[in-house]
């Protein structure tokens, strides 16, 4: 079988900044890949730079060296090809429901016309459980609910690559654990590649193809770890000795790096 092709490659990129008080240096280069319909995750201490390697794909922020790819061609800005979910929902709440699925359907590359789009808005209230609340507004909706939403939004474009950053963060632990599996299940049906920054390393094993650990700023790979365990998965295997296994490796790790974290930001004796 052929291997999946590549689709977002980063080589030896680096992130610099100049401040009043000289150059901060944020990425250190990194160099790791994203294969078509795989899922990976960023995972390290808080202020590590995870964010700034996720903006850099999204096109908000620019290298300050090496080459950044997707697809083959140089990553220069931001694209209707990738979709971006933040923390914060990122919903429009003088919007509805079905309006706010349908709005990036109405804009640039990604316009439709009217009986496509509606067919597109009545596919994603399907998928994300979301029909009968089609013309609530998000004021209205429980933060799992607006997650969902969120989450449609950012489907219902059809990027080639989704970028998450933390989407389930503020979420209880019951809701984040339904949004998992909730995600995995339309990651079975369409198939998406997904980058995904996360504190959580039990989120990163669940969900994950590949974890990637990364050190105390200026990030730089730590470690490139193979999930081993094999789609669709249930809640149960968080159970399992070898998934707790790998928890407590990859927890051993961002531990480490969070501790060289806090050694950067003690003034010295």
């Amino acid at each position: 079988m052929d291997e999946p092709r590549q689709r977002l490659r980063f080589d030896h990129v680096s992130v610099s900044y100049g401040t009043p008080d000289g150059g901060i240096e944020v990425v250190r280069d990194i160099s790791f890949t994203i294969r078509q319909g795989e899922f990976v995750s960023l995972v390290g201490p808080s202020g590590c730079g995870k964010t700034t390697i996720m903006n850099m794909a999204a096109g908000f922020v620019v290298p300050s060296s090496g080459s950044l790819m997707l697809d083959d061609r140089p990553i220069v800005g931001p694209g209707s090809n990738r979709g971006v979910m933040f923390q914060e929902y990122g919903v429009f709440p003088w919007l509805t429901v079905e309006q706010n699925i349908a709005f990036g359907l109405k804009l640039g590359a990604n316009r439709k016309p009217a009986a496509e789009r509606q067919a597109i808005v009545t596919r994603y209230l399907d998928l994300m459980r979301l029909s009968e609340f089609r013309r609530a507004y998000p004021k209205t909706l429980s933060g799992g609910m607006r997650q969902r939403l969120a989450l449609a939004r950012a489907y219902a474009v059809n990027p080639d690559l989704l970028l998450m950053d933390e989407p389930f963060g503020a979420l209880d632990a019951q809701t984040r654990s339904a949004m998992h599996d909730l995600l995995l299940d339309i990651l079975c049906v369409e198939g998406k590649t997904v980058l995904l920054i996360t504190h959580s390393v039990e989120e990163a094993i669940y969900l994950s193809n590949r974890v990637v650990v990364i050190s105390a700023r200026p990030s730089r790979i730590r470690q490139i770890i193979d999930i081993p365990f094999p789609y669709p998965r249930h809640s149960a295997l968080q159970e399992e000795p070898e998934f707790n296994a790998l928890r407590a490796q990859i927890h051993e790790l961002v531990m480490r790096e969070y501790a060289a974290q806090e050694a950067q930001r003690r003034p010295p004796v």
